[in-house]
C-alpha cells in the first residue's frame, strides 16, 4: 500500500476513551481500522479501569492535552476521517468541536456515548447540551443506540415507528445524518439510517445468540468511518459496517468473566487459517 515512499493507505483518527480490557474504546477503534486496511491514529480523552464486567474508574484527560494530541496528528499526517467516541465533560467536547472546525475533516462520525448499558447517564446535563449544540452539528453522521436516541430526541423509543420519528427529531435538532441502532428492539436488530436530505433507509438485522458483544457501538462507528474514507456512500458504508459488526458478534470471543469482546479480525483469521 505504498507509492514512491508514501502511504496510499487511508488514515483514520479516533478521539475516544481507553478501555484497559481491550474490547471497546480506543482499542476497539484501532482494531477496527486495521481490519479495514486503514492506518489508525488516536487521541485519548479518558483512561478507564475497565474489564468485561464493568467500569470501576474513569480519569478524564485535561482538555489542553486533548487539544495537543489533535494538533500533533493533524499538523503532520493527512486525516481521511475522524471518529469521536467517549467525551464525558464539557471542556473536552468544546475543545474537540473547536479543533474539528479548524481542521474540517472530510468525514466526522460521532458515537454519542451518553448512556451506559446499565442505563446510567455518563454525561451531565450541561455536557449533553454542549454535545448536542456544538459537536453533533459538525458531524457527517452520528450513531446513537436507542437509549441515546431517547436522550437526544426527548422521545420514548419502543418500536421501529418510534425510531423513525426519533431520528427525524434528532436530525432537526443537530442537522447531522443519523444511524439509529436498533439492537434493543424486541424482535429484530434493525437500524434506521436518516440522511441529511431526509432519505430514510432500514438496515435489516437479526439478534445473534452470543453474549460476547463488548465494544459493538465503538466498532460500528469506527467501521462506518473506515468505509466512508474508503469511498463508499453513506448507505453503503452503514450496511458494510453493520455486516462487519454482526460477523464480529457471531464469532464473539469468550474473554473474561462478563461480556467478552466481538472478534474484530475474524475474516482475516479465516483467510489465514488461524483458529481452525
Amino acid at each position: 500500500m505504498y507509492r514512491k515512499g508514501r502511504s496510499i493507505m487511508k488514515h483514520l483518527l479516533t478521539i475516544a476513551g481507553s478501555d484497559s480490557s481491550g474490547g471497546a474504546g480506543i482499542q476497539a477503534d484501532l482494531k477496527t481500522f486495521a481490519a479495514h486496511g486503514t492506518f489508525g491514529m488516536s487521541v485519548i480523552t479518558a483512561v478507564t479501569a475497565q474489564n468485561t464486567t464493568g467500569v470501576t474508574r474513569i480519569q478524564n484527560i485535561d482538555a489542553e492535552v486533548v487539544a495537543a494530541q489533535i494538533d500533533a496528528v493533524f499538523s503532520d499526517i493527512h486525516v481521511d476521517a475522524v471518529k469521536v467516541g467517549m467525551v464525558s465533560i464539557t471542556p473536552i467536547i468544546e475543545t474537540i468541536a473547536k479543533k474539528m472546525k479548524a481542521y474540517v475533516p472530510s468525514y466526522l462520525v460521532v458515537d454519542p456515548v451518553m448512556v451506559a448499558t446499565s442505563g446510567a447517564y455518563l454525561l451531565e446535563e450541561t455536557a449533553r447540551r454542549t454535545l448536542l449544540e456544538k459537536l453533533l452539528p459538525l458531524a457527517s453522521v452520528i450513531t446513537p443506540n436507542m437509549m441515546e436516541g431517547e436522550v437526544l430526541s426527548g422521545m420514548t423509543i419502543r418500536s421501529k415507528d418510534d425510531m423513525e420519528k426519533a431520528a427525524h427529531a434528532i436530525l432537526d435538532a443537530c442537522g447531522a445524518a443519523v444511524l439509529l441502532k436498533g439492537g434493543h428492539l424486541a424482535q429484530t436488530a434493525d437500524d434506521y439510517l436518516l440522511e441529511k436530505d431526509g432519505r430514510g433507509t432500514w438496515l435489516l438485522g437479526r439478534h445473534i445468540d452470543n453474549s460476547n458483544t463488548h465494544g459493538t457501538g465503538c466498532s460500528l462507528s469506527s467501521a462506518l468511518a473506515s468505509e466512508l474514507a474508503l469511498g463508499h456512500t453513506l448507505p453503503e458504508a452503514a450496511q458494510l459496517a453493520k455486516d462487519y459488526v454482526a460477523l464480529g458478534i457471531e464469532h464473539g470471543l469468550p474473554v473474561g468473566h462478563g461480556h467478552g469482546p466481538i472478534h474484530h479480525f475474524v475474516s482475516l483469521y479465516e483467510k489465514a487459517g488461524i483458529g481452525k
